[in-house]
């Protein structure tokens, strides 16, 4: 069971890589809300460039978070690239998400607790469709 844990391992990507792109993430989204908030007044353009660079910046930070649990919980097929932004767009999603409905003033406990419920149950079932794809296994005839 420690060597298939170990080889899911070795398939994640490299920690510098997704260090870096959560880095670059990260610092393009708060630097750009920190120029957004000091040179912009708050019309229809500047904020759903808040909602895009908020994204940025909570899935930055996120992203090597992801790496970090699924290193530490590998699980069958191993997480790729694309599996590790998906997850941290995700929190950047929920994040918008929760700013919008405080925009409008009706965000309350129980429906920040049901949108994360929802969220996690949508990854969980794309994690679970891409486990059910089944592939042939190669012949060593052809």
């Amino acid at each position: 069971m420690e060597e298939k844990a170990a080889d899911l391992r070795q398939q994640l990507p490299s920690y510098k890589v997704v260090l870096t792109t959560g880095l670059i993430l990260a610092l393009t989204g708060w630097l750009g809300l920190a120029s957004l908030f000091l040179l912009t007044i708050p019309t229809l353009g500047p904020r759903w460039l808040l909602f895009f660079l908020t994204t940025l910046a909570f899935s930055g930070p996120a992203l090597p978070v992801m790496h970090y649990l699924h290193r530490r919980f590998p699980r069958k097929p191993a997480a790729t690239g694309a599996v590790l932004v998906r997850e941290a767009l995700w929190v950047g999603i929920y994040t918008d998400a929760i700013l919008w409905l405080q925009f409008g003033k009706v965000l309350n406990f129980a429906l920040a607790v049901l949108i994360a419920a929802g969220l996690v149950a949508v990854e969980l079932l794309i994690r679970l469709r891409e486990r059910s794809q089944w592939t042939p296994p190669i012949s060593e005839n052809e």
